[in-house]
């Protein structure tokens, strides 16, 4: 079977991957995907093909393609574990929803109750209006609490962490239902890394009357840092990719933001996640004192809870 996915593991890759197998701690399946990753590695020698590896390690051709793909698209420790088949429902709570579910649950219980139960929580969405109907089961998903805690009906949240997570959920949903000025604007901006593939040959371009051609093997080509920004009112949407994720990328994003995407707005309220990088100081590492001053006056930050982003 022609090999579709060429990988090409680095030395920490390589190091990472015979650790994990020499040890042997970890579960037969994390083994297995290692394995079939060193053995497809191109660098060392030329990788024997799917169906050698599926009989050496005596599984199929299709996990053998699978682990190889995921591999070169979303890097080597994605391919380690199994992919989980999620089945789509229609959600019974949106954002708001469940910002509210998770305020009820780390409030104090009823009079008379010791904690929160998933009934109880379920009721209590419905008694505020929140939700016309909702099963004990559906709220106990939404929180994604261990399977043992469902199983008792009882929800264990941390004292020490309530006042500080309500605080901050409270302060985000207030900043979603602002209504804005002609001079503000709302952003919110995440970022996530993408592993990048590329072609092993070169493309036929389309010619009259046909389409274009391209060849079925990919090869890993690094990894990219994506920031996506997101402006809901005003439906503004832009996905901007750099090679690394740090202060001086980030402070280069909303640098663009505020000079090129809303020069014309006096505020930008952005919210996003409390990271290390996410800080009016990233703005002074990267630029002089009086230009991250000028970036800064236009930003009203606001972050999103810790765990509950």
């Amino acid at each position: 079977m022609v090999k579709r996915y060429s990988v090409e593991l680095t030395e920490g890759e390589l190091g990472e991957l015979r650790g994990l197998v020499s040890r042997g701690s970890a579960a037969a399946y994390k083994q297995t995907h290692a394995r079939i990753q060193l053995l497809s590695d191109e660098n060392q020698d030329e990788g024997p093909m799917m169906g050698e590896i599926a009989r050496v390690l005596r599984v199929g051709t299709a996990t053998v393609e699978r682990v190889r793909r995921r591999c070169v698209e979303e890097g080597v420790e994605a391919a380690l574990s199994r992919r989980r088949r999620l089945k789509r429902r229609p959600r019974k709570l949106d954002g708001s929803g469940e910002a509210h579910l998770i305020a009820l649950a780390c409030s104090q219980p009823l009079e008379g109750r010791v904690s929160w139960t998933l009934q109880l929580l379920a009721d209590g969405l419905v008694e505020r209006k929140i939700v016309a109907s909702i099963s004990a089961d559906t709220a106990g998903r939404t929180l994604k609490k261990p399977t043992q805690a469902l199983a008792e009906g009882v929800l264990c949240i941390p004292t020490q962490a309530n006042a500080e997570f309500i605080c901050t959920m409270e302060d985000v949903l207030e900043v979603y239902h602002r209504a804005y000025e002609d001079g503000e604007v709302l952003v919110c901006l995440d970022e996530s890394s993408k592993q990048q593939v590329k072609e092993t040959r070169l493309p036929h371009p389309a010619r009259l009357g046909g389409p274009a051609c391209y060849d079925y093997e990919y090869q890993r080509n690094g990894v990219s840092n994506l920031f996506m920004q997101f402006a809901p009112l005003e439906g503004w949407l832009r996905v901007e990719g750099t090679d690394w994720h740090t202060k001086v990328d980030w402070a280069g994003v909303v640098r663009k933001l505020v000079d090129e995407d809303y020069p014309d707005k006096e505020k930008i309220v952005l919210v996003m996640d409390n990271l290390d990088t996410h800080h009016t100081a990233s703005l002074y590492k990267a630029f002089d004192p009086a230009e991250a001053q000028r970036i800064a006056e236009k930003l009203e930050i606001r972050y999103t809870p810790k765990h509950g982003s």
